[in-house]
């Protein structure tokens, strides 16, 4: 069966198992390297209205009545929304559906009017830092830095091509 996308928001109970998995992994990847409470203290950082749609929105990827990817993104700045929270479901990894959320966040964010994207990721998610890079992403620090001293890595991309395809 093919997947879809589902619109709704962060609180919606079907989200429940995205956002418990981010936390399981963001706590097996980092622990308290971030914060003295792990990974709690992100996810608690933004409120489930950052996300809400005109500012920003939070899309879940349903395969089989299955939530198995999601992601969203709330207002950076007048030109760009951040994305937060892409998740791809680790029994459904390397199928290309992380790639499928993002370019389906991408498309969302132009059609309510965003020119750019920024976003970051952690010093120790080499697959995002991947997927950002092989997706059109400029990293905003040196790759041949520390990593693990930068901690968070920014990244920015110029979606205002799309605005034409999203109207």
């Amino acid at each position: 069966m093919p997947e879809s996308f589902i619109y709704t928001t962060i609180d919606d109970p079907r989200a429940k198992v995205l956002n418990d998995a981010l936390l399981q992994e963001y706590d097996h990847r980092y622990g308290t390297f971030f914060d003295p409470r792990g990974a709690i203290a992100e996810m608690e950082r933004y409120p489930a209205s950052d996300f809400f749609p005109n500012q920003g929105n939070f899309v879940l990827l349903i395969r089989d009545n299955i939530v198995i990817g999601g992601g969203g993104f709330k207002f950076y700045n007048e030109q760009s929304a951040e994305f937060k929270r892409i998740w791809t479901s680790p029994n459904h990894r390397r199928q290309g559906l992380a790639a499928k959320i993002l370019q389906e966040l991408e498309k969302q964010a132009a059609r309510q009017g965003y020119q750019r994207v920024y976003l970051t990721t952690g010093c120790r998610q080499p697959e995002a830092v991947n997927l950002y890079l092989k997706h059109g992403y400029h990293h905003l620090f040196d790759l041949n830095e520390d990593l693990e001293a930068l901690k968070k890595l920014p990244f920015e991309k110029d979606i205002s091509m799309l605005a034409n395809a999203a109207s």
